[in-house]
């Protein structure tokens, strides 16, 4: 039976190649993936607006007559139009126009137009409105609607893709739309059915409630929100099955490998350790793959525990990835480990982008003959030269800097190419309950949420930026004391060369006022080689104040650094500046953080340092953070591709969240129904799962 889905765009008048092409941009090729382009919001055009009452900043409908029509030429030649009305005047002007459209706009036609008020060169001002010239009567105020507003892509206006949806619309009762979600659920939960809810958010009848519609709240759009979520769920519980397909190697705990390193460590392990080490060798023993995601708030010792699943699988006789992004990390990583795992007898390999030449090949041999029990590197593990004897067990630090496509391509890393390695993923930035259920609905989570005995809480103080001269004045007491201090400079600036010119700039600042330090400086744009070389003597104490750029965020650890300054905190998200903070507070020393701002604060920055001047706990700021810049920002998505929903707001829809993650698994039976969803909801846009 035919379906939208089976009729292409070019189903529709005026759609020919070039349309078509365009539309293909926005992953529209079929009358189903039209009517699923949703409007992301609505305007009111249901009224015409008296110009004598308009503001800057109000968006509205005006209708009057062209008194005169200029070229005014300027910096950039413009088309500048006076309308009149009854209560006063307003100027449209159009930087892009054609000869035709400035006879339509002649004194004396009836123009109707919509957009945006400004202040300009000749007064109040509309840019580049829509506008209709000698326009039909307004609809009478019972039966006028809201208009709805769409994503664009390059060389397609609203009017277009407006009149193409309503044309799709038209579709429907011949072709409705197949309903993927069970009755008894769409029962259970009040809500419309699929092509009643897609007619409703295209074209809202009159006597649809506005405010709902404009808060996203109508019953129609939660339904559509609801099956969105649920299909991105489901893909996340398909890439799960995908990964689980496979075998792996059943690592069961035996030799006393565990309980000599135990014996060896200077500290005991916290019972939120225990309880997350107990729950990764329960996983390991299983011949299913482990994936499982460990979140630490900062300082809480992720490592040792990483450390006790590698030495499970070596002590099973297989072998241990382990991925850091950055160069720095992996090396700590690669210092941590061989301290404690070599004097077991265990080998490890190194390998990362600057292992060249005689020790890459001496390090890829070890790896692939098995000798090295465990290899240490950045993404430089992953590719095609590097061959592993029995490798079981992949441990990624820092998920979310690592694109999943890449953790994905483990799987065929694992022994003889068949069994799926093991992945234990850690991450230091603690993610909000609610965006991890979503987020990483693929991978079971632990949380490791205490902190080791005797460590201090770090004192956080905000300093507004012209008390500059006494911060510098606590930085050298510090040092002279035999302390070591972090500067962090952060810029706005987007681009990496005008942060780095700025830390540039602060070193020698910082190493003229004060003379008797030694200051030392790390930035993006040194090579890895220079960049550890610094951090090698910062962390052996040749320097006493390290000046940097936000690369320092994750990872580095020097128990004799009390102090950290960073400045224009305003500019960084809350989990950012925790995990800058958590850089100091090592040792069994006081600490101290100065986010040291440039006034005046915005109620929403006052907000944030405020709350890191109240909490410690990275789950608490976490949470914070989520409410007050939204998980787009939190997740870091622009690198993963998450979340990018069509209609669903995670924000103000998180309240699906939680009835979601537990209707996904009993649909996951029916893989017709889930795979239709997926397709419907995902598209082409392959989920970070498919490789």
């Amino acid at each position: 039976m035919t379906s939208l889905a089976d009729l292409p765009v070019t189903t529709l008048k005026g759609v020919g190649s070039a349309l078509a092409a365009k539309l293909a941009k926005l992953g529209i090729h079929s009358l189903q993936d039209l009517l699923f382009h949703l409007p992301y919001r609505y305007e009111d055009r249901t009224r015409i607006v008296p110009m004598g009452s308009l503001r800057i900043g109000d968006v509205g409908v005006v209708e009057g007559e062209v008194v005169k029509n200029d070229l005014v030429m300027g910096r950039r030649r413009s088309l500048q139009v006076t309308l009149r009305d009854d209560s006063g005047f307003l100027v449209l002007r159009f930087f892009h126009f054609n000869a035709s459209q400035k006879a339509q706009l002649a004194a004396g036609a009836r123009i109707r137009c919509f957009g945006e008020v400004r202040a300009g060169r000749a007064g109040y001002e509309l840019y580049h409105p829509e506008y209709e010239v000698n326009p039909p009567p307004l609809a009478a105020p019972g039966s006028a609607t809201l208009t709805p507003v769409y994503p664009l892509t390059e060389g397609i206006q609203q009017p277009r893709v407006r009149s193409l949806c309503r044309q799709a619309l038209s579709y429907l009762q011949r072709y409705p739309i197949r309903e993927l979600l069970p009755a008894a659920l769409l029962a259970d939960y009040q809500l419309p059915g699929i092509t009643e809810a897609v007619a409703l958010v295209h074209a809202p009848p009159a006597s649809a409630d506005v405010p709902q519609l404009v808060a996203g709240k109508h019953p129609a759009q939660q339904r559509l929100v609801m099956e969105e979520l649920l299909a991105h769920q489901l893909s996340l519980l398909q890439v799960r099955a995908q990964i689980q397909q496979r075998q792996s190697l059943a690592l069961l705990p035996q030799g006393d490998l565990v309980r000599r390193f135990l014996e060896e460590l200077p500290f005991r392990l916290t019972g939120a350790q225990q309880q997350v080490v107990a729950e990764v060798r329960q996983d390991m023993s299983q011949p299913l793959p482990m994936l499982r995601l460990v979140q630490g708030d900062v300082g809480s010792g992720k490592t040792v525990v990483a450390a006790l699943a590698a030495l499970q699988a070596v002590a099973a006789g297989a072998q241990v990835a382990l991925m850091a992004p950055t160069e720095i990390l992996a090396e700590q990583h690669y210092n941590s480990f061989r301290q404690w795992l070599e004097p077991l007898g265990i080998g490890l390999a190194w390998l990362s982008g600057k292992v060249k030449g005689k020790a890459r090949t001496e390090a890829l041999a070890r790896v692939a003959s098995g000798e090295a029990g465990v290899a240490i590197g950045t993404h430089a593990l992953f590719q095609d030269e590097v061959t592993f004897n029995r490798l079981a067990l992949v441990i990624v630090d820092e998920q979310h800097r690592f694109g999943v496509h890449q953790r994905l391509a483990l799987r065929e890393k694992g022994v003889a190419g068949e069994l799926a390695p093991h992945q234990l993923i850690m991450t230091a930035t603690p993610i909000p309950r609610t965006l991890a259920m979503s987020a990483y609905a693929d991978l079971d989570t632990s949380v490791i949420d205490e902190l080791p005995p005797g460590r201090k809480p770090i004192e956080t103080v905000a300093v507004p930026d012209n008390r500059r001269d006494t911060v510098i004045e606590r930085v050298r007491q510090a040092c002279e004391a035999g302390r070591q201090a972090y500067w962090v400079c952060t810029l706005i600036e987007e681009s990496e060369a005008l942060q780095c010119q700025a830390a540039e700039a602060t070193a020698e600042a910082l190493g003229e006022q004060l003379p008797g330090l030694r200051v030392g400086l790390v930035h993006g744009r040194l090579k890895a080689a220079e960049k550890a070389g610094v951090m090698d003597a910062f962390k052996t104490g040749e320097l006493d104040l390290l000046v940097a750029t936000t690369v320092i965020e994750v990872g580095v650890d020097v128990p004799n650094a009390s102090l950290i300054i960073i400045e224009n905190p305003e500019r960084l998200g809350l989990a950012q500046l925790h995990q800058l903070r958590g850089r100091v507070g090592r040792g069994s020393e006081a600490s101290y953080c100065v986010l040291m701002y440039h006034p005046p604060l915005s109620q929403n920055g006052k907000a944030r340092l405020q709350v890191l001047r109240d909490s410690q706990d990275g789950f608490v700021i976490a949470e914070k953070d989520l409410d007050i810049r939204g998980p787009g920002e939190v997740l870091g998505t622009r690198q993963t591709g998450l979340m990018q929903f069509r209609l669903a707001d995670f924000e103000r829809d998180k309240g699906w969240i939680e009835p979601i993650r537990e209707m996904a698994p009993a649909l996951m039976g029916e893989p017709d129904r889930v795979n239709a969803l997926v397709r419907r909801w995902l598209g082409e846009r392959t989920r970070y799962g498919d490789v």
